[in-house]
């Protein structure tokens, strides 16, 4: 590999790394918002300022969509969106770390899905990778015999996004990419605001709040998104998701640095678990599904 493909790579995993950062870092200021802003009318405001942005950055990306395009984002944004507030909602009843590593459980969900929609052979490996994430995951959530109500809701986002990363991969094209995620944002936003309004829509109050909004509408969704886009032109999709896998690592450290949570042995070894089970799984049978994945249709 010439020496500037090689830089060009090294600064890609590094783009990547810091926006997976930025996605673990919101666990705990979310949780901390939810004690004073409904999380649907959080999400509303988050992702209309979100889409706002980009839509600035970038004004004629939507000119740019094709008809399909649009249809495509559209249910892509419903899906992920639908996720979204029920990952927000059971944050409110989970610890920012445990929602971190459950949420990661994306990874797992995502070829198994793949496999599902595709017909595709899941091999031994990735069968014992869902058998240790299960594991991790028991270790960190359950409770007895039950698992609880905030873990299950974040459990059912994690597989909601992996549902949207198997869309994404069937739908998305190079030259329509941008446009499609702006229209996702607005999708998401819209879908908040429908649930929020029969209540009201109920907006942050103090400085601190807004800060914490603008930190995750910008950043956390806008240029993460872009970030996400650019990074992975130019890495493989095992390179790629080995990095995406240190999510919940982030989720937990930003949660105890921060946050004011503290270490436990279950946490430390359920989420190791899941870590190695998204290794597991992302190091061999991903770029077949992959492949594969571009094959799905409506």
């Amino acid at each position: 590999m010439p020496e500037t493909s090689r830089r060009v790579a090294l600064l890609a995993s590094l783009t990547l790394l810091l926006v997976t950062a930025c996605w673990g870092s919101t666990f705990f200021l979310i949780k901390d918002l939810l004690d004073r802003v409904p999380a649907v009318d959080f999400l509303a405001v988050r992702f209309l300022i979100a889409g706002v942005f980009l839509t600035v950055l970038f004004p004629r990306a939507l000119g740019r969509l094709e008809r399909d395009s649009w249809r495509h984002a559209a249910v892509l944004g419903a899906v992920y969106g639908t996720g979204q507030v029920l990952q927000t909602v059971g944050l409110a009843h989970t610890p920012a770390s445990v929602s971190g590593f459950i949420t990661g459980m994306y990874v797992v969900c995502t070829p198994l899905l793949a496999a599902v929609l595709l017909k595709t052979r899941i091999g031994p490996l990735t069968w014992a990778a869902v058998l240790l994430a299960t594991a991790g995951l028991a270790v960190l959530t359950l409770d007895g015999f039950s698992v609880g109500y905030g873990e299950g809701l974040t459990l059912v986002a994690a597989v909601l996004y992996a549902l949207h990363i198997v869309g994404l991969g069937a739908w998305a094209r190079k030259d329509q990419a941008l446009g499609m995620s702006i229209v996702q944002l607005f999708m998401v936003s819209a879908l908040c605001f429908g649930a929020a309004a029969p209540g009201g829509i109920e907006l942050a109050t103090t400085t601190r709040d807004w800060l914490s909004i603008l930190y995750m509408a910008f950043f956390a969704a806008g240029l993460a998104m872009l970030g996400q886009t650019w990074a992975q032109a130019h890495l493989s999709p095992t390179r790629t998701a080995i990095i995406m896998s240190t999510e919940p690592v982030f989720a937990a450290l930003f949660a105890v640095l921060l946050g004011g949570e503290s270490v436990a042995g279950r946490m430390a070894v359920g989420g190791a678990m899941v870590l190695a089970a998204m290794l597991m799984v992302e190091l061999a049978p991903r770029r077949r599904i992959e492949a594969e994945v571009q094959h799905l249709t409506v």
